[in-house]
């Protein structure tokens, strides 16, 4: 990948900078809470000899634009605007939130061939789910400005990983990149609803071939999600 980027012109005017490598069928990657396209960019190293893999920086992260206010069908509009400008017609590639991204996107009857979603964060059983309230107490800490609060809020209730590991990665080099990504959290929020349910109707309209996967060195409850969530999709497989 190079510093260099193409943008797409979303349906709400918003700009969506993207990168392209490689050539093939378009493959578009799709990150999850934390990441820009700069974040996928291993991965489509890898698939550039064999697909046109593509990366781009969802609204507000890296170099795309944003908007006041903040829907999930604008996210799905972008990923439409960005498979327009490579060809029309993509599969795709998303991980954690991006994936449930990836999965509403071809609910809707797009211009999607396929989905992989790794790691969709649905919560089916093995762990207590974020509080209904927990979106609201995540920006209510992004408007007085304490962003790493922020971020370790959803380390915590979101990702579930433990409170003293979390004040351990508050000294590691990474820290800052996440910090300057907490103003987007809430978007993942949104993506993944109150409390992480899965959602057995939407995922029921998904109507292109899917396949839903989970890495074994995860949390347990990442698995017990991917499961239910391939086994909500019609034709879907883990």
């Amino acid at each position: 990948m190079t510093d260099t980027f193409e943008t797409a012109t979303s349906a709400d005017g918003t700009p969506i900078a993207f990168e392209r490598s490689g050539h093939g069928r378009p493959v578009v990657l799709i990150g999850g809470a934390f990441s820009d396209r700069a974040t996928a960019a291993g991965l489509a190293a890898v698939m550039a000899p064999h697909f046109t893999a593509v990366v781009y920086d969802r609204r507000g992260r890296g170099d795309s634009g944003d908007s006041v206010a903040y829907a999930v069908e604008r996210e799905v509009e972008d990923l439409h605007a960005v498979i327009e400008r490579v060809g029309g017609r993509a599969s795709v590639v998303g991980h954690s939130s991006g994936a449930i991204l990836g999965l509403e996107a071809a609910r809707s009857r797009g211009p999607i061939e396929r989905v992989v979603a790794y790691e969709p964060p649905y919560i089916a059983d093995g762990r207590p789910r974020p509080a209904d309230d927990f979106v609201d107490r995540l920006r209510a800490l992004l408007d007085v400005d304490r962003r790493d609060d922020a971020v370790a809020l959803f380390q915590t209730e979101a990702i579930g990983i433990p409170q003293p590991v979390v004040e351990g990665f508050r000294q590691s080099e990474m820290w800052p990149g996440l910090v300057r990504l907490a103003h987007t959290l809430p978007y993942d929020v949104e993506i993944t609803g109150p409390g992480n349910r899965l959602q057995p109707d939407r995922l029921a309209q998904v109507a292109v071939p899917a396949l839903v996967i989970a890495g074994t060195a995860g949390f347990p409850w990442m698995m017990a999600g991917t499961r239910a969530a391939a086994a909500a999709i019609p034709g879907g497989a883990t």
